[in-house]
């Protein structure tokens, strides 16, 4: 059904990029009608109404007015403005990595509640969180569940037999673990620990606050780290660009 020409959403904020002097084209994430791409005009100005109501990662109410090209915001008031994300350099960080994620994993205009759920929380986790790798983990997974792209964690992606709980291997390309035995007739796989697997299962199957009880080692979060990181650099054809970022500013904190 068409939308009406004046109309109202929820909204998370992906992402800003300047239009003119001082408007803004505001990519946000909706409940209902997923993700849009729409025009504040006169956002960049001091004086502006609309201002930090549309703060990259503030979830706000949003009236729009259907345009020629893009819709445009007449309006917006803040819901939640996840105030710990901005006062924690690398809670920030890790927020804008998982809105990369979800601009760069969705069309527009298709709507998946699920997945805007998953991104509120995920930024209210991440102002609370203990660990914050976790919470990362967490959203990665569930986001590619959301999306159709749930890693094989349970039999083999060759030979469909169970996967024992020992050193197996992970295969980006194939989207999931290949027993040793047919590993060795692959070449584009990675290994991955059995802890490591019982950590992406336990992910998946329970809700955060289950999740967040885990206690994993350095190692462990490492290896997760660099498991998602290259399923999402195959699933994308790039690397996310906040990655670097993030990369960094671990080594300056000495995380």
């Amino acid at each position: 059904m068409a939308r009406p020409r004046v109309y109202k959403t929820e909204a998370i904020v992906l992402k800003r990029t300047n239009l003119g002097e001082a408007d803004n084209i505001i990519t946000f994430y909706t409940p209902n009608l997923g993700k849009i791409r729409a025009v504040a005009k006169g956002v960049r100005r001091p004086k502006s109404k609309l201002g930090g109501h549309l703060d990259l990662l503030t979830q706000s109410s949003l009236l729009l007015a259907q345009g020629q090209n893009l819709d445009v915001i007449t309006q917006s008031q803040t819901i939640e403005s996840f105030l710990p994300l901005r006062s924690d350099l690398w809670r920030t960080s890790c927020a804008i990595y998982v809105a990369e994620l979800a601009d760069q994993f969705t069309a527009e205009q298709v709507e998946n509640y699920p997945v805007y759920r998953l991104l509120q929380t995920t930024l209210l986790w991440l102002c609370e969180a203990h660990s914050s790798e976790l919470v990362l983990r967490y959203f990665e997974l569930h986001l590619l569940s959301h999306l159709g792209y749930q890693p094989e964690l349970y039999q083999c992606l060759n030979c469909r037999s169970p996967l024992a709980l020992e050193s197996n291997f992970f295969s980006a390309g194939g989207g999931g673990v290949i027993c040793p035995n047919c590993a060795k007739k692959e070449q584009l796989v990675r290994p991955i620990s059995a802890d490591a697997i019982k950590v992406m299962r336990f992910l998946l199957k329970n809700d955060f606050t289950s999740a967040s009880r885990l206690r994993v080692s350095p190692d462990l979060t490492r290896e997760l780290e660099q498991l998602m990181r290259a399923y999402i650099r195959y699933l994308l054809e790039r690397e996310v660009k906040s990655v670097g970022f993030l990369d960094r500013l671990r080594e300056e904190l000495a995380f």
